[in-house]
Protein backbone atom coordinates (compact mmCIF):
# COMPACT_ATOMS: atom_id res chain seq x y z
CA UNK A 1 0.00 0.00 0.00
CA UNK A 2 2.51 2.23 0.75
CA UNK A 3 4.80 1.74 -2.11
CA UNK A 4 1.41 2.42 -4.87
CA UNK A 5 0.51 5.51 -2.35
CA UNK A 6 3.96 6.97 -3.08
CA UNK A 7 3.54 6.94 -6.79
CA UNK A 8 -0.71 7.18 -6.81
CA UNK A 9 -0.95 10.60 -4.56
CA UNK A 10 0.97 12.55 -7.11
CA UNK A 11 -1.49 11.45 -9.76
CA UNK A 12 -4.57 11.86 -7.87
CA UNK A 13 -3.83 15.33 -6.61
CA UNK A 14 -4.14 14.25 -3.21
CA UNK A 15 -2.45 12.84 0.15
CA UNK A 16 -3.01 9.25 0.54
CA UNK A 17 -2.61 8.53 3.91
CA UNK A 18 -2.03 4.55 4.45
CA UNK A 19 -3.84 3.16 7.98
CA UNK A 20 -2.63 -0.03 9.43
CA UNK A 21 -5.75 -1.98 10.66
CA UNK A 22 -4.54 -5.52 12.03
CA UNK A 23 -6.30 -8.32 13.69
CA UNK A 24 -7.13 -10.30 10.61
CA UNK A 25 -11.20 -9.26 9.32
CA UNK A 26 -10.89 -5.62 11.03
CA UNK A 27 -9.45 -3.62 8.15
CA UNK A 28 -12.16 -5.44 5.68
CA UNK A 29 -14.78 -4.75 8.15
CA UNK A 30 -14.19 -1.07 8.28
CA UNK A 31 -14.15 -0.49 4.69
CA UNK A 32 -16.99 -2.72 3.75
CA UNK A 33 -19.10 0.33 6.30
CA UNK A 34 -17.17 3.20 4.92
CA UNK A 35 -18.73 5.77 2.39
CA UNK A 36 -18.95 4.51 -1.13
CA UNK A 37 -17.36 7.60 -2.75
CA UNK A 38 -13.57 6.23 -3.59
CA UNK A 39 -12.23 7.99 -0.70
CA UNK A 40 -11.83 4.43 1.44
CA UNK A 41 -9.64 1.90 -0.25
CA UNK A 42 -8.59 -1.23 1.10
CA UNK A 43 -5.47 -3.15 0.02
CA UNK A 44 -6.14 -6.61 0.93
CA UNK A 45 -5.20 -10.26 0.05
CA UNK A 46 -6.51 -13.53 -0.72
CA UNK A 47 -7.80 -14.08 3.17
CA UNK A 48 -10.42 -11.26 2.25
CA UNK A 49 -12.35 -13.74 0.42
CA UNK A 50 -10.73 -16.94 1.48
CA UNK A 51 -11.47 -16.74 5.11
CA UNK A 52 -15.52 -17.04 5.07
CA UNK A 53 -14.75 -20.73 3.68
CA UNK A 54 -13.67 -21.56 6.42
CA UNK A 55 -15.22 -19.48 9.10
CA UNK A 56 -18.55 -19.51 10.01
CA UNK A 57 -19.11 -15.65 11.34
CA UNK A 58 -17.43 -13.18 9.25
CA UNK A 59 -18.57 -9.63 9.08
CA UNK A 60 -18.97 -9.14 5.97
CA UNK A 61 -19.29 -10.32 2.37
CA UNK A 62 -16.53 -10.25 0.08
CA UNK A 63 -18.78 -10.40 -3.04
CA UNK A 64 -21.52 -8.46 -1.81
CA UNK A 65 -19.77 -5.82 -0.24
CA UNK A 66 -16.79 -4.79 -2.12
CA UNK A 67 -15.86 -3.66 -5.01
CA UNK A 68 -12.92 -5.25 -7.07
CA UNK A 69 -10.69 -2.28 -8.00
CA UNK A 70 -7.13 -3.64 -9.36
CA UNK A 71 -4.90 -6.90 -8.47
CA UNK A 72 -1.90 -5.85 -7.42
CA UNK A 73 0.56 -8.68 -7.41
CA UNK A 74 0.96 -11.76 -7.62
CA UNK A 75 3.68 -13.63 -5.11
CA UNK A 76 3.36 -17.36 -5.29
CA UNK A 77 4.99 -20.01 -2.95
CA UNK A 78 8.43 -22.16 -3.34
CA UNK A 79 8.21 -25.86 -2.21
CA UNK A 80 11.34 -26.07 -0.31
CA UNK A 81 12.65 -29.05 1.45
CA UNK A 82 15.60 -30.33 3.43
CA UNK A 83 18.81 -31.15 1.95
CA UNK A 84 18.58 -34.23 3.84
CA UNK A 85 15.53 -35.49 1.85
CA UNK A 86 16.38 -37.70 -0.34
CA UNK A 87 14.49 -36.08 -3.49
CA UNK A 88 15.58 -33.56 -6.52
CA UNK A 89 12.65 -32.74 -7.82
CA UNK A 90 8.98 -32.40 -7.35
CA UNK A 91 8.11 -36.29 -9.12
CA UNK A 92 11.30 -37.24 -6.79
CA UNK A 93 9.49 -35.92 -3.75
CA UNK A 94 6.14 -37.55 -4.59
CA UNK A 95 7.45 -40.89 -5.17
CA UNK A 96 8.95 -40.70 -1.97
CA UNK A 97 6.00 -39.40 -0.15
CA UNK A 98 4.14 -42.25 -1.89
CA UNK A 99 6.04 -44.59 -0.91
CA UNK A 100 5.98 -43.69 2.70
CA UNK A 101 2.50 -42.25 3.32
CA UNK A 102 2.43 -39.74 6.36
CA UNK A 103 5.83 -39.82 7.22
CA UNK A 104 6.72 -36.60 5.53
CA UNK A 105 5.97 -33.58 7.06
CA UNK A 106 5.08 -29.61 6.35
CA UNK A 107 5.66 -26.30 8.42
CA UNK A 108 3.14 -23.82 7.94
CA UNK A 109 1.96 -20.61 9.80
CA UNK A 110 -1.82 -20.51 10.65
CA UNK A 111 -4.34 -22.08 9.75
CA UNK A 112 -5.84 -21.33 6.09
CA UNK A 113 -3.09 -19.26 5.63
CA UNK A 114 -1.10 -19.35 2.16
CA UNK A 115 1.77 -21.99 3.11
CA UNK A 116 -1.16 -24.14 4.62
CA UNK A 117 -3.74 -24.24 1.62
CA UNK A 118 -0.39 -24.38 -0.88
CA UNK A 119 0.81 -27.92 1.03
CA UNK A 120 -2.52 -29.09 1.38
CA UNK A 121 -3.67 -28.31 -2.45
CA UNK A 122 -0.28 -30.16 -3.17
CA UNK A 123 -1.27 -33.27 -1.07
CA UNK A 124 -4.51 -33.76 -2.72
CA UNK A 125 -3.48 -33.15 -6.59
CA UNK A 126 -0.02 -35.40 -6.21
CA UNK A 127 -2.19 -38.30 -4.90
CA UNK A 128 -0.06 -38.07 -1.47
CA UNK A 129 -0.69 -38.13 1.98
CA UNK A 130 1.89 -35.40 4.18
CA UNK A 131 1.57 -34.17 7.78
CA UNK A 132 1.25 -30.31 9.01
CA UNK A 133 2.93 -29.44 11.63
CA UNK A 134 1.74 -25.76 12.31
CA UNK A 135 3.70 -22.91 13.89
CA UNK A 136 2.54 -19.71 15.31
CA UNK A 137 4.19 -17.94 12.18
CA UNK A 138 6.62 -18.23 9.26
CA UNK A 139 9.41 -17.43 11.23
CA UNK A 140 9.30 -20.40 13.40
CA UNK A 141 7.98 -22.73 10.62
CA UNK A 142 11.66 -21.78 8.63
CA UNK A 143 13.80 -22.00 11.70
CA UNK A 144 11.94 -26.03 11.86
CA UNK A 145 12.62 -26.28 8.77
CA UNK A 146 15.95 -25.25 8.51
CA UNK A 147 16.89 -27.28 11.43
CA UNK A 148 15.47 -30.59 10.53
CA UNK A 149 12.53 -31.18 12.18
CA UNK A 150 10.06 -30.67 9.36
CA UNK A 151 10.86 -32.18 5.74
CA UNK A 152 8.92 -29.42 3.39
CA UNK A 153 7.72 -26.25 3.28
CA UNK A 154 5.88 -23.86 1.04
CA UNK A 155 7.37 -20.39 1.85
CA UNK A 156 7.76 -17.02 -0.53
CA UNK A 157 11.32 -16.21 -2.23
CA UNK A 158 11.42 -13.21 -0.52
CA UNK A 159 11.94 -14.68 2.81
CA UNK A 160 13.81 -17.87 2.14
CA UNK A 161 16.50 -17.03 -1.07
CA UNK A 162 19.58 -16.64 0.88
CA UNK A 163 19.24 -19.88 2.61
CA UNK A 164 18.66 -21.74 -0.71
CA UNK A 165 20.99 -20.01 -2.49
CA UNK A 166 23.59 -21.30 0.02
CA UNK A 167 22.18 -24.48 -0.42
CA UNK A 168 20.75 -24.56 3.17
CA UNK A 169 17.08 -25.54 1.75
CA UNK A 170 16.55 -27.04 -1.75
CA UNK A 171 13.84 -25.30 -4.29
CA UNK A 172 11.95 -28.09 -6.73
CA UNK A 173 9.20 -26.10 -7.60
CA UNK A 174 6.90 -22.94 -7.97
CA UNK A 175 3.12 -22.86 -7.47
CA UNK A 176 2.11 -20.21 -10.10
CA UNK A 177 0.57 -21.52 -13.19
CA UNK A 178 3.55 -19.99 -14.74
CA UNK A 179 6.86 -19.70 -14.26
CA UNK A 180 7.66 -16.22 -12.24
CA UNK A 181 10.58 -13.71 -13.25
CA UNK A 182 11.61 -13.87 -9.40
CA UNK A 183 12.81 -17.28 -9.97
CA UNK A 184 12.88 -17.46 -13.39
CA UNK A 185 14.61 -21.01 -13.10
CA UNK A 186 12.55 -22.85 -11.32
CA UNK A 187 9.49 -24.80 -12.65
CA UNK A 188 5.84 -25.11 -11.60
CA UNK A 189 4.35 -27.41 -9.93
CA UNK A 190 1.56 -28.37 -12.73
CA UNK A 191 4.97 -28.72 -15.33
CA UNK A 192 7.15 -30.86 -12.63
CA UNK A 193 3.70 -33.53 -12.78
CA UNK A 194 0.94 -31.88 -10.77
CA UNK A 195 -1.46 -31.19 -13.73
CA UNK A 196 -3.50 -27.99 -13.40
CA UNK A 197 -1.62 -26.78 -9.94
CA UNK A 198 -1.83 -23.09 -8.84
CA UNK A 199 -1.45 -21.71 -5.50
CA UNK A 200 -0.53 -17.96 -5.16
CA UNK A 201 -0.83 -15.04 -2.66
CA UNK A 202 -2.28 -12.03 -4.20
CA UNK A 203 -2.89 -8.17 -3.46
CA UNK A 204 -5.76 -6.41 -4.54
CA UNK A 205 -7.49 -2.91 -3.75
CA UNK A 206 -10.83 -2.44 -3.04
CA UNK A 207 -13.42 -0.11 -2.66
CA UNK A 208 -16.87 -0.26 -0.94
CA UNK A 209 -19.66 -1.80 -2.80
CA UNK A 210 -22.24 1.13 -4.92
CA UNK A 211 -19.18 3.01 -4.93
CA UNK A 212 -19.48 4.95 -9.06
CA UNK A 213 -18.07 2.93 -11.64
CA UNK A 214 -16.65 6.31 -12.95
CA UNK A 215 -14.89 6.13 -9.84
CA UNK A 216 -13.50 3.07 -9.73
CA UNK A 217 -12.43 2.93 -13.68
CA UNK A 218 -10.29 6.04 -12.92
CA UNK A 219 -8.84 4.15 -9.65
CA UNK A 220 -7.66 1.23 -11.28
CA UNK A 221 -6.39 3.12 -14.14
CA UNK A 222 -4.39 5.07 -11.77
CA UNK A 223 -3.20 2.48 -9.75
CA UNK A 224 -2.29 0.22 -12.88
CA UNK A 225 -0.14 3.27 -14.07
CA UNK A 226 1.66 3.18 -10.52
CA UNK A 227 2.23 -0.07 -10.92
CA UNK A 228 4.10 0.26 -13.44
CA UNK A 229 6.83 2.43 -12.37
CA UNK A 230 10.16 0.51 -12.45
CA UNK A 231 11.01 1.52 -9.15
CA UNK A 232 7.61 -0.28 -7.57
CA UNK A 233 8.30 -3.11 -9.90
CA UNK A 234 11.46 -3.56 -8.78
CA UNK A 235 10.56 -3.17 -5.18
CA UNK A 236 7.79 -5.59 -5.18
CA UNK A 237 10.19 -8.11 -6.86
CA UNK A 238 12.72 -7.63 -4.06
CA UNK A 239 10.05 -8.76 -1.85
CA UNK A 240 9.60 -12.21 -3.69
CA UNK A 241 6.27 -10.85 -6.12
CA UNK A 242 5.06 -9.48 -9.25
CA UNK A 243 3.35 -6.09 -9.92
CA UNK A 244 -0.09 -6.87 -11.82
CA UNK A 245 -2.65 -4.25 -12.28
CA UNK A 246 -6.21 -5.26 -13.94
CA UNK A 247 -9.46 -3.78 -15.01
CA UNK A 248 -12.36 -4.14 -12.11
CA UNK A 249 -13.90 -7.15 -14.37
CA UNK A 250 -10.71 -8.82 -14.42
CA UNK A 251 -10.12 -8.86 -10.93
CA UNK A 252 -13.79 -10.32 -9.74
CA UNK A 253 -12.69 -13.03 -12.57
CA UNK A 254 -9.94 -14.01 -10.57
CA UNK A 255 -11.40 -13.49 -6.94
CA UNK A 256 -14.27 -16.16 -8.10
CA UNK A 257 -11.97 -18.38 -9.62
CA UNK A 258 -9.86 -18.60 -6.27
CA UNK A 259 -12.49 -19.44 -4.42
CA UNK A 260 -14.15 -22.38 -6.55
CA UNK A 261 -10.24 -23.33 -6.65
CA UNK A 262 -9.86 -23.41 -2.69
CA UNK A 263 -13.01 -24.40 -2.01
CA UNK A 264 -12.56 -27.81 -3.07
CA UNK A 265 -8.97 -28.00 -0.91
CA UNK A 266 -10.55 -26.44 2.36
CA UNK A 267 -13.56 -28.99 2.13
CA UNK A 268 -11.85 -31.95 1.71
CA UNK A 269 -9.28 -31.11 4.43
CA UNK A 270 -11.75 -29.69 6.84
CA UNK A 271 -9.74 -26.63 7.28
CA UNK A 272 -11.28 -24.20 9.86
CA UNK A 273 -10.11 -20.94 11.45
CA UNK A 274 -12.24 -20.19 14.33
Amino acid sequence: ARMIAQVLSPRLGQQIVVENRGGGVIAGEIVSRSEPDGHTLLVYGNTLWLLPLMRSKVPYDPLRDFAAVSLVSKAPAILVIHPSVAARSVKELVALARANPGTLNYASGGAGGISHLAAEMFAQMAGIRITRIPFKGTGPALNALMGNHVQMMFPTWGGIASQVQAGQLRALGITSAERSKVVPELPTLAEAGVTGYESVGMFGVFVPAKTPAAIIGRLSREIGQALGDPGVRERFLNSGAETIGSSPEQFAKIIRADVARVEKVVRTAGIRDE
